[in-house]
């Protein structure tokens, strides 16, 4: 019986993937070599075959039988890791295409084989010296759980608060109908949790916040974790080199003092609410996307979404189903690609492969990281010899937009009037590709208008466009993302000498070293802070694990060399923030040929991060003290 399902499942297996196990264990270097080649394929999820004729993806899956038959038995033991050369080419035969060495390290700390994590260069130091560095992090979402760990793993006191109910951030949330990830999860995941039970390639909110609850509960994080608790001001004192926190809960208010604090609020956690003038005195039932009103039946009723990003392609079709009518207000159109297994269920076979294959959810994984991350980014630089930038980036960029346009005219065929409305003009990528789930075919619904007048105001129980049109309705549905600029919301931060943040990132205009640190705010890091967004692809969770990290080796640099404040220098900071946005001038968020909420009112591009992943990776290792200015002695 368990060959029988060992053995139905080898079927199903992705041959590559597969065949880097095999060649991992034997250390066979032939599996390496010609006739075990795969082919080369760019998309998300490659074919399964590899491109090899069956007789050899036979002898793969005979051979990978064979291994797990002798591990069974104890006659075959798992060997060391393989040396970097030959890691390296491991990677590129994976994928059929070169891989530069320099991603080697970044790739097995991806993939499990290395621990992100860091340690004390020596013995620790003594229990008094680490309690001195007591540390507050701000959010118990994705970054905050990760970095609440990594600190108590280093033994230093650490304690989240969070001001919703439950843990979470962002996917506690957003409770809207069909909420999900549109990056594949067995990458969107952190590198030391992996978790072989997906249940789909692409998991609905409820099954990604049962993930992130179940490892912090696992990692011991949550006794750290104090919810329904807001911090209202951020306070630096001088004297004693800490932050005063001026903390809210169900008991009133009260300060607490830390050596450093840690903002993982993410900037996709205040509701934009501007972009609709007069939502507050609108006559019928309203709500933004990420405060879904479940206790308002849409039955018999007029529904207004306005707004067409993310959450509202993710929603409409269920919204349309049971709505009488839907009028979708379009300030400008999106790409969105097809929905390749985006419904689809991670079948019993291929869950036994990930669980019981050693090495086949590293290698699965590290696919999933390549061809959704750095081998995009060079289709979105301009190419100055491109004969028509106003609709592609480059030559391979124009292939892209040939491809989701010939879609979409696929997906609206015989409704000419709504393909001009749904097509855009700009480079794809120049706002973040969705994924179709059911978009076009709810736009042809009988019920359903798509208006592409700008929304001007709202008067009463009328939606008023542009144009002066008026569209009566009785619940509006806001589905205008994120104050992403003001990512630190309410929450009052003066750090020295009086600057605040307001007026350090004043006109939208938010700005920090590595996405990290702000000169002047001494011992505060942000996580997920501005420009470290991945709008071509790639995981929140590598980003975050990358800045975690760097702000434990900071923690660890100060304790150890009884440091009691660190500032990053205001020429680092400002050199940082110039490479960043010469680099932006190039690529496709700049274009000028849309707007996104990438970009600030005077055009700057302040969310999404320019540089390869493997870029990032290297930048964040290590912090360079001679970047801050350091305080050190008695500030107590």
């Amino acid at each position: 019986m368990a060959d029988a399902i060992r053995d139905a499942a080898l079927r199903e297996a992705s041959v590559p993937t597969l065949l880097m196990c095999v060649a991992q264990i034997t250390g066979d270097p032939r599996w390496l070599e010609a006739p075990y080649l795969p082919q080369r394929d760019v998309s998300i999820f490659a074919d399964p075959t590899g491109g090899l004729p069956e007789p050899v993806r036979d002898e793969i899956r005979a051979a990978a039988a064979t291994v797990l038959d002798e591990l069974a038995a104890g006659t075959r033991t798992l060997p060391p890791l393989p040396d970097d050369a030959r890691f390296v080419r491991m990677m590129g035969t994976l994928l059929g295409e070169r891989v530069p060495p320099e991603y080697a390290p970044m790739a097995r700390e991806e993939m499990g084989f290395a621990d992100r994590g860091i340690g004390w260069p020596g013995e620790a130091p003594p229990a008094d010296v680490r309690d001195a560095y007591r540390t507050l992090v701000v959010g118990a979402g994705l970054s905050g759980l990760c970095a609440a760990w990594r600190i108590r793993e280093l033994g230093l006191p650490v304690e989240i608060v969070e001001k919703n109910a439950e843990v979470g951030g962002t996917w506690w949330d957003n409770d809207y109908p069909e909420a999900g990830v549109d990056t594949p999860n067995h990458f969107y995941s952190y590198s030391f949790a992996p978790n072989p039970g997906w249940t789909s390639n692409y998991s609905k909110r409820g099954e990604v916040l049962d993930y992130l609850k179940r490892t912090a509960e696992g990692l011991g994080v949550l006794r750290a974790v104090r919810l329904g608790t807001e911090v209202l001001a951020l306070a630096w004192d001088e004297a004693r080199r800490e932050w005063a926190a001026t903390l809210r809960d169900a008991g009133g208010e009260r300060v607490e003092r830390y050596r450093a604090v840690v903002l993982a609020c993410g900037p996709l956690s205040r509701p934009k609410l501007s972009a609709v003038p007069g939502i507050g005195s609108f006559a019928g039932d309203w709500w933004h996307s990420s405060w879904w009103r479940k206790d308002v039946p849409l039955a018999g009723r007029d529904v207004a979404v306005i707004g067409t990003g993310a959450s509202a392609m993710q929603f409409l079709r269920s919204v349309a189903a049971e709505a009488r009518r839907v009028t979708v207000f379009q300030r400008s159109p999106q790409w969105a690609r097809p929905p390749q297994d985006y419904h689809g269920t991670v079948s019993d076979g291929q869950r036994w492969l990930l669980e019981h294959v050693p090495y086949y959810y590293a290698w699965y994984r590290f696919g999933l990281m390549w061809r959704f991350g750095d081998g995009l980014l060079p289709t979105l630089v301009r190419d100055p010899d491109w004969p028509h930038p106003e609709r592609a980036m480059n030559a391979r960029n124009d292939v892209h937009r040939r491809q989701l346009a010939a879609y979409m005219a696929e997906q609206l065929a015989g409704r000419d009037d709504l393909l001009a409305k749904a097509l855009p003009a700009y480079p794809p990528y120049g706002k973040r590709i969705l994924i179709d789930n059911g978009w076009f075919d709810a736009l042809k619904r009988d019920n359903v208008e798509l208006v592409t007048q700008a929304v001007d105001r709202v008067e009463g129980a009328d939606i008023v466009t542009a144009d002066g049109a008026r569209h009566r309705a009785d619940v509006a549905i806001l589905a205008t993302g994120f104050e992403a600029s003001r990512m630190l919301g309410p929450m009052s931060v003066t750090g020295r000498d009086g600057a605040t943040i307001d007026r350090e990132w004043a006109d939208d205009d938010p700005k920090a070293h590595l996405g990290i640190t702000v000169p002047g705010f001494p011992n505060l890091f942000l996580l997920v802070g501005p420009g470290t967004g991945l709008a071509h692809g790639g995981s929140i969770f590598f980003v975050t694990e990358c800045q975690v990290r760097y702000v434990c080796r900071m923690l660890v640099e100060m304790a150890t060399r009884g440091i009691e404040a660190v500032d990053v220098k205001r020429g680092v900071h400002d050199a940082y923030v110039k490479r960043f946005d010469a680099l932006h001038e190039d690529l496709v968020w700049s274009h000028p040929g849309m707007r996104n909420w990438y970009r600030n009112a005077k055009g700057r591009v302040f969310v999404p991060m320019p540089w390869r992943l493997v870029d990032y990776w290297t930048m964040t290792r290590e912090p360079v003290l001679e970047e801050f200015e350091v305080a050190a002695g008695a500030g107590r």
